[in-house]
């Protein structure tokens, strides 16, 4: 068995300067999810079987009836219709008849949405209030085809998209334009990155505004000459660059075998060995075949051969506090694969001369 694997070294610096915009986000400023449950009409055969769906059934007679059709104590058997949840994201100050695409994924039986129509579905958001109405055809990403002896399946046909096939009925109350004190999240919270941030928004307005709370948070309190002109000032702040400071740190998934390894890894003086040892066992049976007019029987003699190979034995040393581009031609002169090394690295860092954290996935 050969393993594949795929070790990824970032020898570029792990921070980089980048604008606020891209490393923080202003408080209050943010989607919210939105969820419902709906029906799908108009589908070819692929729909719920209403007896393994018996929700289906029930959402399908309460629409019926809502239209004027009696059906309670009727037997529907249709193949037609499927339940569904629709999702979707509403984007910060959308106002009423905004667009917004909405997610719609089969909820029962079903074997495939294509071809089918979302009826009218209202959206709730987390206070159960509803915020938009979900309506339109839906279109899927993959197909599903069989026949009485084979069949073929691409992608999920069980789940599809409506491009702007929600409409925001009710706003959210959020007055950007009154707020005196705003606050900044990190996307990586970080104490040195959270002051960097604040400096730089400082140094903008030309007076202390902005402080540091924790590692994710700044604190900001409009300015006195920006009073009524909020937007003009985060258009500013979002432009600022500033270099964000990571953790020195290693990231291991061990099931693909990848390594990413940050540039602020460091390791002290360390002498690493590593070997592989190799054991074969070979049987090879022969057939011990009694002469003629013998008395004797025929017998299965068992030859075995045992082989032990050991190779790789090589000890090298890791100079003390060396750079990234150092540590990986050390481990790489060592001729082992990313699954060894992934073990080194662990060693390394529980010998206490690796100065990174390790996370691995």
């Amino acid at each position: 068995m050969v393993l594949c694997a795929v070790t990824v070294w970032l020898l570029t610096p792990a921070s980089a300067a980048s604008r606020i915009k891209d490393i923080a986000d202003f408080e209050g400023i943010r989607e919210n999810q939105l969820i419902g449950y709906g029906l799908v009409v108009g589908l070819n055969g692929t729909g719920d079987s209403l007896n393994n769906a018996p929700f289906t059934q029930q959402s399908l007679q309460a629409m019926l009836e809502r239209l004027g059709v009696n059906t309670r104590n009727v037997d529907l058997n249709t193949d037609t219709v499927a339940a569904v949840m629709v999702t979707a994201n509403l984007p910060p100050f959308a106002t009423q008849g905004t667009r917004i695409d909405v997610n719609v994924s089969a909820l029962g039986d079903s074997e495939s949405l294509q071809g089918g129509t979302l009826l009218v579905t209202p959206l709730v958001g987390a206070d159960g209030e509803v915020y938009a109405i979900a309506q339109g055809s839906v279109a899927i990403g993959g197909f599903s085809a069989q026949a009485d002896a084979a069949s073929v399946v691409r992608g999920v046909p069980t789940s599809g998209r409506i491009a702007n096939g929600g409409l925001v009925e009710r706003e959210l109350e959020f007055r950007l334009a009154s707020l005196t004190t705003l606050r900044l999240a990190l996307r990586n919270p970080d104490l040195t990155t959270a002051r960097r941030i604040a400096l730089s928004i400082n140094e903008l307005i030309g007076m202390p505004t902005a402080e540091p709370l924790d590692p994710s948070t700044v604190r900001l309190d409009l300015p006195r000459q920006y009073d009524g002109n909020i937007v003009d000032l985060l258009t500013d702040i979002e432009q600022l660059i500033v270099e964000p400071d990571l953790a020195a740190r290693i990231v291991i998934d061990e099931n693909s075998g990848i390594i990413v390894m940050g540039q602020d890894v460091k390791v002290s003086m360390v002498a690493v060995a590593q070997g592989n040892l190799t054991v074969t066992i070979a049987e090879s049976p022969q057939v011990s075949q009694p002469l003629p007019f013998a008395n004797g029987q025929t017998a299965v003699v068992p030859r075995s051969e045992v082989g032990v190979d050991e190779d790789g034995t090589k000890l090298a040393i890791v100079p003390e506090t060396v750079t990234l581009k150092q540590l990986v031609d050390g481990l790489n002169a060592l001729g082992i694969g990313p699954r060894d090394m992934i073990s080194i690295l662990q060693a390394i860092k529980a010998s206490g001369a690796l100065q990174a954290d390790i996370e691995v996935l």
